[in-house]
């Protein structure tokens, strides 16, 4: 072929509280976005959309796992005839370091488009394009609002031919997915994941009504799905390159009208085609009334399961318009995915309106003591760009924190109308550490292993969440394994350390963090060798095991939150549901 058009892909990272790209040996949470937009770029270049005498090259960074190095990087692109960087996925968190990221390769005379929630978001639900997008532009930064299944050959040719639009703005057509281009991604790109993790969406959408989402937002409340065949044909694809383990990008796969059919599909590839895979999911949690869902998620190869719990109290939910969430059923939706050997993970929010220190430290008691949950994760209620949350404090002129970095789920963003600033941030720590107290971590893992289950992979896990907080200052979900900061990569506006004090701090930094990781493991591991010494550790139960009658159940605390919050409520969990409904 005469010419060459040149396409970098970049997954944005974002800042530590010191200015400094947060990025890993090993990333933890591979990115859907990424390998959506390169399936469809290579779906381009493959049909040759561009004219059969040009060729399509394309490249990936994850900047959570690889420094982006722009010099080099635009020495690579300038010697194609074309080039094109594309900003993927781009969270509100992560918006100032795709600006960053793209100020120098626009001031380098490469165009630039980003896209992702952050964008998507704001445009789809506040009435004015926002003043950081419009900056953005100004810069010379294209703007794509949407998903990109059958318009990816029209940005490419815009860019091919210098003609790049401010904004591309699909908020209000949605494509379908039957059929559509798999999401795919190098395996060279994917093994520097922790765990060598992809993904893929099997639907998008979410037809519940929470105010914090902001995924109903931008991918829309009616669900749209993949075909059994189209996961089939992904999860081969992968396993020419002997890659085995995919996190379901699906806010809530329990509502993909297809999950049955695609966990059959999934469980015959797995029991007669003999393909060894391993899936993390994420549901809701009234999943366990699908008959025969969880069994089936754990015989498709189901491992690990996010599920959406947010909280314990009855008036929390109504305000978030979760309304799906009944929390008499909690217990015996965690025993199932435990009698099924997969281990869970739980959302939990913490800042909603009637939420006070001791409300929060007694409903973690309660969850300690009567859910067998494995994994809680705990967030700041936070105002994310694209959600209503957002868009009501906006229309009310509320503050909320400038700094689109902090809106990570690990910042508070604006204030609580009860808990001053520093109570909210206090109890949001001290939650951390009352949940992983090395007493609970070996009741956790004595639950696991009375069921069978991977316990020692359960207690690495539990180790990293907590690590993650007190050692990295970082969010688990953003934790890989083993930190890099890189001196010429700092915020713009920061000013960059001289070396012969930024080296000797940064390995300084390096032994005391790795100091505090092994201290840590060695103050959980004695639980750890208890438990798996245990003879009787088949035998083991406790309350947050044990299958209730509605009358012990009633007179449990978990359902005493709903006489909190419904006075007049009385008797057995029956009553508290039919007065929550109706309330």
């Amino acid at each position: 072929m005469s010419k060459r058009f040149a396409v970098l892909l970049i997954k944005p990272s974002h800042y530590d509280d010191e200015g400094y790209v947060i990025q890993w040996l090993r990333a933890p949470i591979p990115s859907n976005s990424l390998a959506s937009v390169f399936g469809l770029i290579k779906d381009c270049c493959d049909r040759k959309t561009l004219g059969a005498d040009i060729a399509i090259d394309i490249a990936v960074v994850d900047e959570t796992n690889t420094k982006v190095e722009t010099s080099k990087l635009v020495r690579e692109l300038k010697q194609a005839d074309g080039c094109l960087v594309g900003l993927v996925g781009v969270q509100t968190n992560q918006f100032p370091r795709a600006v960053d990221i793209a100020r120098d390769f626009i001031e380098a005379g490469i165009p630039v488009v980003a896209g992702g929630f952050h964008a998507a978001g704001s445009i789809s639900m506040l009435p004015e394009v926002p003043q950081e997008i419009l900056d953005a532009q100004e810069i010379g930064l294209s703007i794509y609002a949407g998903e990109a299944e059958g318009r990816m050959d029209a940005l490419l040719s815009d860019a091919w031919n210098g003609e790049l639009k401010p904004l591309y703005d699909f908020m209000k057509d949605l494509p379908h997915l039957e059929g559509a281009v798999q999401p795919i991604l190098p395996a060279d790109a994917v093994r520097k994941m922790a765990g060598a993790y992809t993904s893929f969406d099997a639907g998008r959408g979410c037809p519940f009504q929470c105010s914090f989402c902001t995924i109903i937002n931008v991918q829309g409340r009616k669900s749209r799905f993949r075909t059994p065949d189209d996961i089939e044909a992904i999860i081969r694809t992968n396993a020419k390159q002997n890659i085995r383990r995919f996190f379901i990008t699906d806010d809530d796969f329990a509502r993909n009208r297809n999950w049955e059919v695609i966990l059959d599909r999934l469980i015959w590839l797995r029991e007669e085609e003999g393909l060894r895979f391993k899936l993390t999911l994420q549901v809701d949690t009234l999943c366990y009334r699908l008959p025969g869902f969880i069994e089936k998620a754990a015989r498709a190869g189901c491992a690990r399961v996010f599920i959406g719990l947010e909280n314990i109290d009855p008036d929390a939910l109504s305000a978030a318009k979760k309304r799906q969430n009944k929390i008499w059923e909690y217990r015996k939706m965690l025993q199932a995915w435990k009698d099924a050997g997969v281990i869970t993970y739980a959302g939990y929010i913490l800042g909603f309106p009637d939420d006070t220190p001791e409300k929060i430290q007694r409903n973690i008691e309660i969850i300690k003591k009567e859910l067998p949950l494995d994994l809680i994760e705990f967030f700041f209620l936070t105002p994310l760009p694209g959600s209503e949350d957002h868009k009501v404090l906006a229309s009310k002129d509320v503050w909320m924190d400038p700094d689109f970095n902090k809106y990570d789920l690990n910042h508070r963003v604006t204030h609580h109308p009860k808990m001053t600033d520093r109570e909210w941030e206090q109890v949001y720590f001290d939650s951390w550490r009352q949940f992983y107290t090395p007493e609970h971590v070996e009741t956790v893992l004595r639950r696991d292993a009375a069921r069978g289950a991977r316990t020692k992979a359960l207690y690495s896990s539990m180790i990293h969440f907590l690590g993650a907080i007190l050692i990295e200052k970082v969010h688990p979900l953003e934790c890989g394994i083993v930190r890099r900061k890189h001196r010429d990569q700092r915020r713009s506006g920061m000013k960059l350390e001289h070396p012969l004090i930024f080296y000797p701090k940064r390995a300084a930094e390096a032994i005391y963090v790795a100091f505090c990781w092994a201290r840590l493991f060695l103050k959980f591991r004695p639980a750890l060798k208890r438990v798996l010494a245990d003879e009787n550790s088949k035998t083991y139960t406790d309350l947050a095991l044990t299958p209730t009658s509605e009358a012990e159940e009633a007179e449990m605390e978990l359902i005493q939150v709903f006489k909190e919050a419904i006075p007049n409520t009385h008797g057995a969990p029956e009553v508290a549901r039919k007065a929550v409904t109706a309330k």
